[in-house]
């Protein structure tokens, strides 16, 4: 099977449900940078070494798939696709929770940075937050399941907690941000 197909030479895609739609739309890009963001969160997994964060990455990446799924889907058609739900938010908040009690308080913004796996993770923060605001964009224009961008929101906050919990167990200074 070939994995070209021509058909969006045109500058279109298919929805799921097979409508055709430009590949500026804004449901198109809500969901390209869903997947943007899912490519670079494989790569903050790939610097990684606790099993137990990984895990929590994992489940991450499956619901991204969701999301994508979720808003690939045709409005008009309104195919059956996976859900995100409350469970998955929770688990976000228990791992920012739990992650974030060995850290020592904020008292400064901090500067983005320190070694590739923070990087890692605070790309992950700022294309989850470029993510929630595509999707926040769709949304004035079309119906999106509310929880979707709940969990946008959650998992911006998640990947900050993660860069400093990283900086934290490689023994990499945060660089405080100050004014001049």
């Amino acid at each position: 099977m070939k994995i070209y197909t021509k058909t969006g030479d045109d500058g279109t895609t298919s929805l799921y449900g097979g409508r055709r739609v430009k590949k500026n739309e804004a449901r198109i890009d809500a969901y390209g940078t869903i997947d943007e963001l899912n490519s670079f969160v494989g790569l903050c997994a790939s610097s990684l070494l606790d099993t137990d964060v990984l895990e929590v990455i994992i489940e991450i990446q499956k619901r991204l798939f969701t999301i994508g799924s979720s808003l690939a889907n045709d409005p008009i058609k309104k195919l059956d696709t996976p859900d995100i739900l409350e469970t998955d938010i929770q688990l976000l908040e228990t791992t920012i929770d739990n992650l974030n009690e060995d850290l020592e308080p904020l008292k400064n913004f901090i500067i983005p940075g320190g070694n590739k796996a923070v990087s890692y993770a605070h790309i992950c923060r700022t294309i989850a937050r470029r993510a929630e605001r595509r999707v926040v964009s769709l949304s004035e224009l079309e119906s999106v399941d509310p929880i979707i961008i709940k969990y946008l929101n959650r998992l911006s906050d998640f990947f900050f907690i993660l860069a400093r919990a990283i900086a934290n167990d490689q023994g990499c200074a945060e660089i405080p941000w100050l004014s001049r």
